[in-house]
């Protein structure tokens, strides 16, 4: 107890606010380890201007895989490497965004201040 005799001043409304935080937190962390695998499964695809290289990533931006047109592998050592360089940044570009978009809905749902 404290000096007035009120225990340690950690009252009943105190509590529930303690229980309502860490149902909060428990959601969060079950609704991450969702997201997460969602992410894992999902393919994203970046490609270079005219579709000549195509890039898949996953949606935690993992490369999966590159396909490269036989008109890209003609063009020669320099413009190939231009072409998959920016289908690589598209499909970085595409699944950052989707990560983000997924994270802000995951952050937003626990009016969480500052975020």
């Amino acid at each position: 107890m404290n000096k007035e005799g009120k225990g340690f001043g950690f009252g009943i409304n105190k509590m529930k606010q303690f229980a309502v935080a860490l149902q909060k937190a428990q959601q969060m962390q079950e609704d991450a380890k969702k997201i997460q695998e969602e992410l894992e499964q999902m393919e994203i695809q970046g490609e270079s201007e005219g579709g000549l290289v195509l890039v898949v990533m996953s949606g935690n931006q993992e490369p999966l895989r590159v396909e490269i047109s036989p008109e890209a592998i003609e063009k020669g050592p320099q413009e190939l490497s231009s072409l998959v360089t920016a289908a690589m940044k598209d499909a970085y570009s595409k699944s950052k965004e989707n990560m983000e978009l997924r994270m802000e809905e995951l952050t937003s749902s626990l009016n969480l201040p500052g975020m």
